[in-house]
């Protein structure tokens, strides 16, 4: 077969199309994004200074004193009651929600998550909640992109993608992070790595990256240069890693033994997020600037403005009080706490590591711990990068963030992420690579040497010569003069033959038969069998000629995985060494 026949990837003729989709989708999520955090400014000034106002206040700065513990219990209750009456979907932090929908829903979403998981964020994080905005904007942005794919009845391919496009949009409207957010997508979220997906995705963030100054400014959100580091610090960047790695594992761990605790409990879920937010409301009193999403305590961390005590006790209440708001089921993203957390255990390494700018450790720690939880190393890398601009920090970040990365894969078996959806009963492999059947063509496993039945031979002789005792087949392709009619087997000329054994094999044959055409991939041969219920189809020249060249069975389509097995599991040695090592 031609070079020229086969390209890189596959043809969809559908695809401008579908980005032009994505890049509306990009300017809908970015409005969500700013209706979203003009939602928590709202509720955060009316729950703590009843002030109907949508300036940016942090709820640290309250005059409420024992109050303060009331208020998140009444969010915390609020959105109980919208989770049990209008949708539980918007419990939790939305990624999970997002990666469930994707894999197990066909990228489906409702009006609702679309309308109530802004508005029950919104409470829960401007009563107290330890949250940021990007998980739920995930699912707000998500949401709008599954509901624009449902409107024009594409599929659930296209869905996925225009979904994962509005999720990634929308995190770049409240980061500023187009790249990270890409990557995103390809760590997390797609299960793939396609042009029909990454394109709209691209586009959908690079919308919403040159949106997003129209309505929240422009600029890093927490600008930082530290210096260049030498090569010493690559030593210490490992030792922070594997702290960062510990802290991973401990957050996740406690986490779910939290949601387990909550389970126990003799309560309807709806009274959940009440109770977790008893406990965040005892966290604001003893600290209040673990309240709230905590952008302005993550730059004071960036920047080392605070006294190693205070950010101890900040690091202590804000893990303490996230892991149960989280554990109880309410409303809220991961991100924010988690750059918060990740830059106080930074602070704290800081004034042990005796090397490195001290503005470094609290950067590639706030990085790193984001990398670990959600185990998304370049995303970590990057997305820290694109909030602070510091392009000197690029190495050490890579590297905190891998041996964070590394340190969670080794020890924990799921992430924060997927261990939800496992409790849910469904299991996520999260390795993936290129299918082998998408890489090998039929051509490369077909059988050439085909028989085959000629059209004029009568039923009679077809069934005792092709049919009988010494049958080798299911099924035989019918061909005349090289061209081929169809397929047939037993039941086929039987079915004719009882009325009249001498007709023509080729009168029984249709050319709708389904066919294969050289140059196809073993995948969508794959998937046409399994869906004809066939086991065998014939290969063509192509669809115009008819010409039989070969025929596939499904035993031909074990050859692709027999050859992934040789690279992954079989075990070579170089010639001519007088000795080699074995691993």
């Amino acid at each position: 077969m031609s070079h020229t026949t086969r390209g890189d990837f596959a043809l969809n003729t559908r695809l401008l199309r579908i980005t032009a989709m994505a890049a509306v989708i990009g300017g809908l999520s970015t409005v969500a994004a700013y209706v979203l955090l003009d939602l928590i400014r709202l509720f955060t000034n009316l729950f703590f200074f009843q002030t109907l106002s949508v300036a940016d206040r942090s709820p640290a700065t309250n005059t409420l004193g024992p109050w303060v513990i009331v208020v998140p219990v009444i969010g915390g209750l609020i959105v109980g009651v919208m989770a049990r009456y209008g949708s539980d979907k918007i419990r939790g932090h939305g990624i999970p929600e997002a990666i469930e929908a994707i894999l197990f829903g066909k990228s489906k979403m409702s009006p609702k998550v679309a309308l109530l998981k802004p508005i029950s964020s919104g409470i829960v994080i401007g009563s107290g909640g330890p949250f940021g905005a990007e998980g739920p904007i995930i699912m707000t942005g998500g949401a709008i992109g599954s509901l624009l794919a449902q409107y024009f009845h594409l599929t659930a391919g296209e869905r996925k993608a225009l979904l994962v496009a509005g999720a990634t949009a929308g995190m770049t409207a409240v980061f500023g992070t187009p790249v990270a957010a890409v990557l995103l997508a390809v760590e997390l979220l797609l299960f793939e790595l396609r042009p029909r997906s990454l394109l709209p995705v691209a586009v959908s963030c690079a919308v919403a990256g040159f949106a997003r100054p129209l309505l929240m400014g422009s600029g890093p959100l927490f600008p930082l240069q530290t210096a260049v580091p030498g090569p010493i610090v690559l030593v210490f960047c490992v030792a922070a890693g594997l702290a960062c790695g510990v802290l991973s594992m401990i957050l996740s761990t406690s986490l779910y033994k939290v949601e387990d605790l909550f389970g126990k409990l003799p309560l309807h879920w709806m009274w959940w997020p009440a109770i977790g937010g008893l406990v965040v409301g005892l966290g604001g009193f003893v600290e209040p600037r673990a309240l709230g999403v905590g952008y302005d305590v993550i730059g004071d961390l960036l920047n080392n403005r605070l006294a190693l005590g205070v950010v101890l006790a900040l690091l202590g209440v804000k893990a303490v009080i996230w892991v149960i708001a989280l554990g109880s089921g309410t409303s809220g993203g991961v991100l924010a706490p988690l750059l918060m957390m990740g830059a106080g255990l930074g602070v704290a390494l800081g004034h042990l590591l005796p090397v490195g700018d001290p503005l470094l450790w609290p950067l590639v720690c706030m990085a790193a711990t984001l990398g670990g939880v959600m185990r998304a190393p370049l995303m970590a890398t990057v997305f820290a990068f694109g909030l602070t601009h510091d392009s000197n920090a690029l190495l050490p970040l890579l590297t905190t963030s891998a041996v964070a990365y590394g340190f969670t894969v080794l020890t924990m078996r799921r992430s924060i992420l997927t261990e939800k959806i496992a409790r849910r009963g469904y299991h996520i492999y999260r390795e993936y690579g290129v299918d082998p059947l998408e890489r090998h063509s039929v051509e490369e496993v077909m059988t050439r040497d085909v028989k085959t039945i000629d059209a004029m031979m009568p039923l009679d002789e077809a069934l005792a010569s092709y049919f009988g005792p010494g049958q080798v087949h299911r099924a035989f392709p019918v061909i005349r003069e090289g061209v081929l009619i169809g397929m047939v087997d037993r039941a086929v000329l039987a079915a004719f033959g009882a009325a009249n054994l001498s007709v023509c094999v080729g009168e029984v044959c249709e050319r709708a038969t389904p066919s294969v055409s050289l140059g196809e991939n073993c995948r969508s041969v794959a998937t046409r069998m399994a869906r004809l219920q066939v086991e065998r189809l014939p290969v063509v020249r192509n669809s115009q000629s008819w010409e039989l060249v070969g025929i596939v069975a499904r035993s031909d389509l074990i050859k692709p995985s027999l050859a992934h097995f040789d690279e992954e599991e079989k075990r070579e040695r170089m010639r001519g060494l007088p000795w080699q090592v074995e691993l």
